[in-house]
């Protein structure tokens, strides 16, 4: 995982903490206060938010706890590998794409950031600037070039 995705995470479980689940606890309790919980919809629809919030924080904390923050330092840019940052050619339809390789759980592709567990990393992953790979997408299969790789 990459240091920024580490903070990110970090910072998430943190605001969880300190920000939702002191909302959804004042929820639980304002419901409760409203009487007979056996037909209080809101009071059961608060309960189960503060298990699915429950849930995310448990899930987020066990993300956290296997981490590994990868060093960059000492890594070089002659291969594609976790964290590269990957200039490509389509060259079936010569447009050029640009991505970063990140762990499952930093993967957004708005970001530009794909999960090494994707179809085109697995295909990039310990190849070289100039070769061409082929690999099987949903949408059929891409020709890509290796322009450029950076840490």
């Amino acid at each position: 995982m990459s240091q920024e995705g580490y903070d990110k995470l970090v910072a998430e479980i943190r605001h969880l903490r300190e920000v939702e689940l002191p909302r959804v606890i004042d929820a639980v309790a304002e419901a409760r206060d409203k009487g007979d919980l056996s037909e209080n919809y809101e009071y059961r629809a608060a309960k189960r938010e503060q298990s699915r919030l429950f849930g995310r924080i448990r899930f987020k904390q066990r993300i956290l706890a296997n981490a590994r923050v990868l060093d960059t330092t000492s890594r070089k840019a002659d291969t594609v590998q976790l964290l590269s940052n990957v200039e490509l050619t389509d060259l079936n339809k010569n447009r050029s794409l640009r991505f970063t390789i990140v762990s499952t759980h930093e993967a957004n592709i708005k970001e530009g950031k794909i999960s090494v567990k994707s179809p085109i990393a697995q295909a990039l992953i310990n190849k070289k600037k100039g070769d061409i790979v082929q690999v099987r997408v949903p949408a059929g299969i891409l020709k890509l070039r290796i322009d450029d790789i950076q840490l």
